[in-house]
């Protein structure tokens, strides 16, 4: 048995009128369960609630693929609560220790909204607050696999750049000591002043030399043409230079001047150097470009997450978009073509800019996805009216009748499980409603486009 006040030592409960407390006792049951013994299991009929008087309960249940375990101690209600469209239990629970737990029958709920509205309206409060709870995990979750699957993109972009530098900066040490080796040959050598400007111009010459890059098939036959005179004034074993001056665009005549002017030996110290010059400068243009491609980047991320920034500025739409892109261009390379149509006017709009790349994000990602990673994507931006309008579309399959309206409601999602939680177009309308705009879209196979909609001026 259990008395009035035993019940009303419940925080749901707490200062509701006796007679309600003595109606609510009669229509429940006391349950006695053993530690380990199962209260709920998954899958079986919602046809009650809970409350626990006595003891502790443990409930495990799937949440966004993942198993999540909550502790119910005393004086917590639990089950499926009035209002619920719960029609199975989606959870377990289990009794951790010895319990003692009031179970209210789901048939009297119609009973129930009548005799105690107080309480329901309560209970309807504590179900609203568990829906917003969980839905704000999975808004956490979402963000955090977003977040991993952005870093592993960006680290890979960042390794790129870096293993391209560091590789260079290794070749530099062993092309300095070819340099080193061939500048001691020269010196013992007995050159002339003229002899030694002619080495230095020809240096110079190589250095300087900016001609476009010549196509594979071009490229092969300056090569073999180089390697044949080498080998035609006794160098068999430079077939390497060869390689490396025909990068440069680096014609026979230049290799001519030099043994035309020195002996062999001289000559192909002189070469030595000269090739091991032009090469270190072709190291240093791959590292300053790798070093750029990682700055850019770095300058992408912080733009990005407004770091360092206020939350809340103006923001321009073609460089916010530009910014998200770059972000995504680990995903992009792979097969994507982008087709930007930026209105030239700069489009402004007071916001957060960190919510609005989320926005871009979510949508360019999912175009990608949809179109499997090989495609065009479309990205217009223009002015409507008070308006700014960021149109991407895509190429892929399109969105199917039956989905089309659902895609914005929080949990939907068409993909796999733990591939998504179906809260990213959910988070693209509610950020850009906050904004006081909204988002529309049309969907055909071959044709799908989304149109963001944001006030240029307008509260936030």
């Amino acid at each position: 048995m259990i008395g009035n006040a035993e019940l009303l030592s419940v925080p749901v409960f707490a200062g509701l009128p006796e007679d309600q407390i003595e109606w609510f006792l009669s229509e429940a049951e006391v349950l006695q369960f053993k530690t380990g013994e199962a209260l709920i299991n998954g899958g079986e009929p919602a046809d009650a609630m809970f409350v626990l008087l006595e003891g502790q309960l443990q409930a495990r249940g799937e949440l966004g693929g993942e198993t999540v375990i909550l502790n119910i101690d005393p004086g917590q209600v639990t089950g499926r609560l009035p209002f619920s469209r719960m029609k199975t239990f989606t959870f377990s629970a289990r009794a951790l220790t010895d319990c003692r737990i009031l179970r209210f029958p789901e048939s009297k709920y119609h009973d129930l909204v009548q005799k105690m509205p107080e309480l329901t309206q309560r209970l309807v409060g504590m179900m609203t607050d568990r829906v917003r709870e969980m839905t704000r995990r999975e808004q956490q979750r979402d963000r955090l696999a977003a977040l991993g699957k952005l870093s592993a993109g960006l680290a890979h972009e960042l390794n790129n750049p870096a293993s391209a530098a560091r590789r260079a900066s290794s070749q530099l040490r062993d092309i300095l000591t070819k340099i080193r080796d061939a500048a001691h040959e020269l010196g013992r050598r007995d050159l002339t002043a003229t002899q030694k400007a002619e080495i230095e111009k020809m240096e110079a010459c190589i250095i300087q030399h900016k001609d476009p890059p010549l196509d594979t098939l071009a490229m092969s036959d300056l090569e073999e043409q180089l390697d044949s005179l080498l080998r035609s004034h006794g160098q068999n074993d430079l077939w390497q230079m060869a390689a490396g001056l025909a990068q440069r665009n680096i014609q026979p005549s230049v290799l001519e001047s030099i043994f035309a002017e020195f002996d062999p030996g001289t000559a192909r110290a002189a070469l030595v150097r000269i090739a091991a010059v032009a090469e270190v400068y072709g190291l240093l243009d791959e590292i300053e470009s790798s070093t750029a491609r990682i700055s850019d980047l770095v300058l992408a991320i912080k733009e990005y997450t407004y770091m360092d920034q206020a939350p809340v500025q103006n923001v321009d739409i073609v460089k916010s978009l530009e910014t998200t892109l770059t972000i995504l261009n680990h995903k992009l390379k792979r097969g994507v073509t982008v087709q930007r149509e930026y209105q030239r006017m700069p489009l402004l709009v007071n916001s957060f800019g960190s919510e609005l790349n989320q926005v871009w994000t979510n949508i360019i990602d999912n175009a990608i996805d949809a179109m499997g990673g090989k495609g065009q994507l479309r990205v217009r931006t223009y002015r409507d009216d008070t308006c700014v309008v960021v149109e991407i579309g895509d190429n892929g399959p399109g969105i199917s009748p039956e989905v089309q309206t659902h895609i914005f409601e929080p949990f939907f999602t068409t993909k796999g499980v733990g591939e998504g939680t179906g809260l990213g177009l959910d988070l693209v309308h509610r950020i850009v409603q906050k904004m006081s705009g909204f988002v529309t879209f049309k969907s055909v196979p071959g044709d799908t486009r989304f149109h963001v909609r944001i006030p240029i001026q307008g509260p936030i």
